[in-house]
């Protein structure tokens, strides 16, 4: 199964993902962790051009055409060689990124973005695991991981958007939770980590059964 993670910034996906793994491994399951951008050496260089706050200025097709590349990479390199292999497969971020971020956000029109995908034989995940949380309040907790940590600082370009743009967002984000019900699951990302898992975790037990 091919599940991923979707949300706005400072959403907690990597703190969840992280956490959905290691229960996952808990109960047998072969299971592994990728990202986007980042889930190969191709997308790690790729992650610098995109996320780096000091890079130049990229424009929408561009950076939308970088993704696909990244996902492309990482679709034949790590998703789909595990899927066959029996893993689970969790990934921080995939197609409905694209989508919101430079869809709907960018403005680049959804039916190009969709062009370009069918193209490039990207498939869909199995499930979606959409953390909604209020843009504000994640941009909030995203600015102060920032200001903790040097590294996530340096990745902090979509963090630095003013929050029209967020907002964009989370609205196509919600869309798509309306057009796609069977594979997009909302979970509510306010709380403490623990609360949230709790949501996170009957939707596991549900689509994963034990492994043997």
């Amino acid at each position: 199964m091919f599940i991923t993670f979707e949300g706005v910034e400072g959403s907690g996906k990597s703190l969840q993902i992280n956490r959905a793994q290691a229960y996952l491994q808990q109960r047998g399951l072969k299971c592994i962790l990728t990202r986007e951008p980042g889930g190969t050496d191709f997308g790690l260089a790729l992650r610098k051009v995109l996320l780096d706050t000091d890079g130049c200025h990229r424009e929408p097709w561009c950076e939308l055409l970088l993704y696909l590349a990244d996902r492309y990479q990482h679709l034949k390199e790590v998703i789909e060689p595990a899927l066959r292999r029996g893993f689970v497969v969790l990934s921080d971020r995939y197609q409905d990124a694209t989508r919101a971020y430079q869809g709907a956000a960018r403005g680049i029109p959804m039916s190009e973005v969709e062009k370009i995908t069918r193209l490039l034989g990207i498939i869909e995940p199995d499930k979606t695991i959409l953390l909604d949380l209020d843009p504000e309040e994640g941009l909030t907790r995203a600015r102060m991981r920032n200001a903790a940590s040097s590294a996530a600082a340096a990745e902090g370009r979509f963090e630095a958007e003013d929050l029209e743009f967020h907002r964009r967002v989370r609205e196509a984000y919600l869309m798509f939770a309306g057009q796609w019900p069977q594979r997009i699951h909302i979970v509510d990302a306010a709380g403490t980590p623990d609360e949230v898992f709790s949501r996170i975790k009957p939707l596991l037990d549900l689509w994963i059964p034990a492994a043997g």
